[in-house]
This record gives C-alpha cells, sequence and structure tokens, in this order.
C-alpha cells in the first residue's frame, strides 16, 4: 500500500512529545500536520486554567520555549511567586511571570463560554503557528494518580510538589467517559494519512488521550500506518517517571512493554539504535537515533521517520 504523508496527525504530550511536535512542524507544511495534545494534567492553580503539555508544545513550536527546562518560556521572571511567597504562600508550581499571561488569557475567556479549541487556536495563532494544536477535547479530563503513600492525587501534585517520588499504585481519568472528541480532533484523524503516536509517557501522557470516548475507536477505523515512537531507551526514560512508573506498576522497562501497551493501536513502532537487537511485537518497525538533543536532531529525526514510513509496505 503506498502511503503519502498529505496530512499527518500526532499525539503528543509533555517535553518528549514536542521535540517531535518541532521536528514534525519543521518538516511539514501547516495544511499537512495536526498535533492532538494531551489535557489529563490540566489543572487550576491560584484561580487559573493551567494547561501545561498545551504550553509546552505551544512555546516549543513558537520558539519561546525554556531551552534548558524545556517548557516555560526562555528568560522568563518569576516576580509574581516571589510576591506570592511574601504574603506566606509556599509555591510549588512555577508560573513565569510571561507565561501568566497565557493563563489569565485562557481562564478569562474560559469563563466567557468560549472552547479550550478556539482558544488554542487563537493563542498558537498570536505567537506566529500556521500548524494545527488542537487539545484532546474541551471537555475536562483529569488524570488521578493513586500512590502508596498519600492515597489519590491530583497529576500536578505527584508530578510538581512530590516531584513524582510516591509509589504508584494506579491511574484514572477522571471525566474520560463523559468527554468527546472535538469536530476538529474528529475530522484530523478521518483524514490522516500517517498517524503518530510521539515518544510522551505512555501512561501519563497518551493513556489519557486513548481513554476519551471515541479516541480508540477513530484511531482503529483508519486504516493507515499508526506508529509509535519509544519513550524508552536501554532500560531508562529518555525524560521523567516512565520507567519508575513502569516497574511500580510490575511491568518490565522496555520498548516491548510500551509496544505491548499500545497493542492494536499501533501497526508500527519505532526503537532506539540501542534496543535494535530486543524483539518487539508489532507488524512494522524501524530503529533510529530517537534521542532528540538539539533542534536539527528532531529535523532530522522527523525526516527519517517520515521516509520510511512512505517507503515500508503496509499492505
Amino acid at each position: 500500500m503506498a502511503v503519502t504523508a498529505d496530512h499527518v496527525v500526532a499525539l503528543v504530550g509533555g517535553v518528549g512529545g514536542a521535540k517531535l511536535a518541532f521536528g514534525l512542524a519543521r518538516v511539514l507544511p501547516p495544511e499537512a500536520l495536526t498535533i492532538i495534545v494531551n489535557t489529563g494534567d490540566d489543572f487550576r492553580h491560584y484561580g487559573l486554567h493551567i494547561s501545561p503539555d498545551l504550553d509546552t508544545v505551544t512555546y516549543t513550536l513558537s520558539g519561546l520555549v525554556d531551552p534548558v527546562n524545556g517548557w516555560g518560556i526562555r528568560g522568563d521572571t518569576t516576580a509574581m511567586l516571589e510576591a506570592m511567597r511574601r504574603l506566606g504562600d509556599e509555591p510549588w508550581f512555577r508560573l513565569g511571570d510571561q507565561d501568566l499571561a497565557t493563563h489569565l488569557y485562557r481562564t478569562q475567556a474560559l469563563a466567557e463560554g468560549q472552547k479550550l479549541t478556539a482558544i488554542t487556536r487563537r493563542i498558537t495563532a498570536s505567537l506566529g503557528i500556521l500548524h494545527a494544536i488542537l487539545p484532546m477535547t474541551d471537555a475536562p479530563v483529569a488524570t488521578i494518580v493513586d500512590t502508596l503513600e498519600f492515597g489519590e492525587l491530583p497529576f500536578q501534585t505527584y508530578f510538581v510538589r512530590h516531584r513524582w517520588q510516591p509509589t504508584l499504585r494506579g491511574l484514572r481519568f477522571e471525566g474520560a467517559e463523559k468527554a468527546e472528541l472535538t469536530h476538529e480532533v474528529e475530522s484530523a484523524i478521518r483524514q490522516a494519512d500517517v498517524i503518530l503516536i510521539a515518544p510522551s509517557n505512555p501512561w501519563l501522557s497518551i493513556a489519557p488521550m486513548l481513554a476519551v470516548t471515541g479516541m480508540r475507536r477513530a484511531l482503529l477505523s483508519r486504516q493507515v500506518p499508526r506508529v509509535a515512537v519509544s519513550p524508552i531507551v536501554a532500560g531508562q526514560a529518555v525524560k521523567g517517571p516512565a520507567a519508575k512508573l513502569m516497574a511500580e506498576l510490575g511491568f518490565r522497562v522496555s520498548p516491548a512493554t510500551v509496544a505491548d501497551f499500545y497493542g492494536e493501536i499501533i501497526n508500527g513502532f519505532v526503537t532506539d539504535v540501542q534496543d535494535q537487537d530486543l524483539p518487539v511485537q508489532t507488524a512494522h518497525r524501524w530503529t533510529a537515533n530517537t534521542i532528540m538533543m538539539s533542534e536539527r536532531d528532531r529535523v532530522v529525526f522527523a525526516e527519517g521517520l517520515l521516509d520510511w514510513i512512505m517507503q515500508e509496505d503496509w499492505a
């Protein structure tokens, strides 16, 4: 089966997902790429609606992102948080002063009854981004982490306040069963020639997306390459808690476990060259240097990934 990349859909979350999104956006024109982003880690803080993954992808594609952290705005200050500290608060979630404007704008628009999809479109357009960045749904979905030490915790409390150190026992995605795909997300998937799952945390970034009503069905309805990139390299997570989480849930820390987790959702899988000899159950497989340290690395990887997909026989 001949494959084109006339319309690529990428499911992303976190810094790893933003890196692939950046590479794809440099390779593909705006009309050929839609980036669907996890909103399961959205939460309210100081009365503001914070969308960490949406903002990370937005700042990355706009060139504003802090290159050291991979999130937040480069050179941002924290005068507001220092003022909160003077008032007796103990800030635990970093909100930069420029970043704060994004949250204020989003919160006000939501309070006026506007949809997250429309708000995101305006934010990205104002920052010069031409590629479509879509939240996975307009409905609220909250990732809840069940921990040994504290019981259930909201995701950001686990991830940021406790620095993902509590022992994880389970996950649930509050509101996912009531949430629905937006028309924009459904349309993007329906038109997709290629579907990619970024090297994001499968359990914390991608699973909330798959839990939204209709998402699995929409993906499986597309008889096209559906390819995931492993976030596990040589038995370790490239970034974040994926390896720790897998071990705590009783899984072997391996790209093979990630492929098994996605199961029928994918028909292709990408592992790092360091894992090229590791057996993985998937119909199609590519090995490459998946560790994207520089902007150039991201572009080279995206180009190679798309070239492999278009050259592979997907019949």
